[in-house]
């Protein structure tokens, strides 16, 4: 019964991940890019370690996390080991990173997209020396002005890519943001659209040791519209695995 189960697991998340991936490239098309350009982390944040890994047989290539005492238990669980090791597929954080859990965050992850502030970037730089390992991250940008959203301002987000131009643990592949929900996607296309102008104006005044490559915006109900405008990355949850256990 078990093995039915899972196997029927699988086969919902396969049919939902060709879905999505069809999305995917019909909105790269559309916008003259080429599909293969725009990665998707699946979110599976409150999921289970079944659906894990599930979604992995089902052929997911990157996760997304948002809660460290949550992936701290499911990686344990599934024997991922760390970042280095054990894991079959690339491990993103997503969620709000308080510096004093970044330990924690460097251990199990490759990417942190949700860096917001110089020092914490530094904190990272710090951990992922003592570790032994280069951490990658994205700086997670406000660029919908809510007071309540974390976040670097645009206006701030120069000065901080020159004061991490020297950090040799931490790799800057560019910048992140987590837009207003609307239920219409389109209501999200001018903040995404403004970090990717964001983004090109910073190309022209970056330290020649930070990368400006990436864009990760968009998530289940809009990350077509976030492609149209550039996303390198979407992150996609409820789209792939239903209503969220938690």
């Amino acid at each position: 019964m078990f093995f039915n189960q899972r196997e029927a697991l699988v086969e919902k998340i396969s049919t939902r991940l060709a879905e999505v991936r069809a999305e995917m490239a019909d909105a790269a098309r559309r916008a003259g890019r080429r599909p293969e350009d725009v990665r998707l982390v699946a979110v599976t944040k409150t999921h289970p370690p079944d659906v894990v890994l599930a979604a992995v047989t089902a052929g997911i290539t990157a996760i997304g996390e948002n809660y460290l005492q949550e992936a701290d238990e499911k990686f344990t669980a599934l024997g991922w080991l760390d970042a280095e090791g054990g894991a079959p597929v690339a491990r993103h954080f997503i969620g709000h990173l308080q510096s004093n859990k970044a330990r924690k965050a460097v251990r199990w992850f490759e990417y942190v997209e949700t860096v917001d502030s110089a020092a914490l970037a530094m904190r990272l730089d710090r951990l992922a020396d003592e570790q032994g390992r280069r951490l990658e991250i994205l700086l997670q940008i406000n660029s919908s002005g809510e007071d309540e959203k974390s976040g670097i301002h645009p206006e701030n987000v120069e000065g901080v890519l020159i004061s991490l131009a020297k950090l040799a643990h931490i790799q800057v592949r560019g910048l992140m943001t987590i837009g207003r929900f609307d239920p219409d996607p389109e209501a999200a296309r001018a903040e995404f659209r403004a970090l990717r102008e964001l983004r090109d104006a910073l190309r022209a005044v970056a330290p020649p040791t930070v990368e400006l490559e990436e864009l990760s915006m968009g998530m289940s109900h809009d990350f077509a519209v976030a492609i149209e405008e550039g996303a390198t990355i979407v992150r996609v949850g409820s789209r792939l695995f239903g209503s969220r256990h938690g």
